[in-house]
């Protein structure tokens, strides 16, 4: 079949992303298991082979599913990794949730990757951000440019789209994976993280996951538990059995209301309230 435009477009990119990679000369690459960092593994590793190391965090805010994928992931093919402890809630100020969170997170995790890459003789930290993440609300990119970490999705222009493309065509198991955030993303910014709070979110996730829904937020609002999901996920929920199920599960994790967001899922609705003067002091304009 003759290829598109589109698709010249695409693998054009792919080329230039091999090409960027390869001239690093070797690479430790921030690996959390999802979609981007693992499309952005497996190149940095087609491009470097054995000078690659990708480098996961282990945390609350982490769940243990995540960091048993990436783990599978990293002896399946063959690279080496290493799993460092980057425990956000140690970190002076971030159990207050304030709004450039984010930017205290990516700071400590990254200083740390920098130690573990320069252990193993590397000088280049990559991270998977994408085209995508230019426009949105996102102060952890603010450490990403004062720490020197590079960003070759976002470089290339790959997007979302082209990356789930790509990573499908070369046999990735995240090509259709549901997009992920750390869990201290579904409280409001001033409201406090704590490892109970994290762990209740993180079961009431897992549910939901268990039960077949595909993407799905749990956002908390003191006692209430605001649902997000997507089309497949409303449809389930017209199922009064599973819909009682799922308020049961949540009322027994301490939930006193249960609610569904009829906006559905998106990414970052936390960051919804937030005003002009807010993402300025995060150091992100708005």
């Amino acid at each position: 079949m003759k290829e598109t435009v589109r698709d010249v477009d695409v693998y054009e990119k792919q080329k230039k992303l091999l090409e960027l990679l390869s001239g690093l000369g070797s690479a430790a690459v921030a690996f959390s298991g999802g979609v981007d960092s693992t499309f952005l593994l497996y190149s940095a590793f087609q491009a470097l082979g054995d000078r690659v190391l990708a480098v996961t965090a282990r945390s609350l805010s982490f769940p243990e599913r995540e960091l048993h994928e990436a783990e599978h992931f990293c002896r399946e093919k063959g690279i080496a990794q290493v799993v460092v402890d980057s425990e956000e809630l140690k970190i002076e100020g971030f159990s207050h949730n304030p709004v450039n969170r984010c930017y205290l997170c990516k700071s400590e995790l990254f200083t740390k990757i920098r130690k573990i890459a320069g252990e193993h003789g590397i000088t280049n930290i990559l991270e998977g951000s994408n085209a995508d993440d230019t426009g949105d609300f996102r102060p952890g990119l603010r450490a990403v440019a004062e720490l020197g970490i590079l960003s070759p999705l976002r470089k290339i222009g790959l997007t979302k789209a082209e990356i789930r493309r790509l990573s499908r065509e070369q046999g990735l198991p995240t090509w259709n994976k549901q997009s992920f955030a750390c869990l201290s993303s579904r409280f409001p910014y001033g409201d406090e993280i704590t490892p109970a709070k994290l762990q209740r979110v993180d079961k009431a996730e897992q549910f939901l996951l268990d039960q077949g829904f595909r993407q799905v937020r749990v956002r908390v609002h003191g006692d209430l538990a605001r649902i997000e999901t997507d089309a497949a996920g409303f449809k389930k929920l017209a199922d009064e059995a599973l819909r009682t199920a799922v308020y049961d599960r949540l009322r027994a994790l301490g939930f006193t209301y249960v609610s569904l967001d009829l906006k559905g899922y998106r990414t970052g609705s936390m960051n919804e309230v937030l005003t002009e003067k807010d993402r300025t002091d995060a150091g992100v304009g708005a």
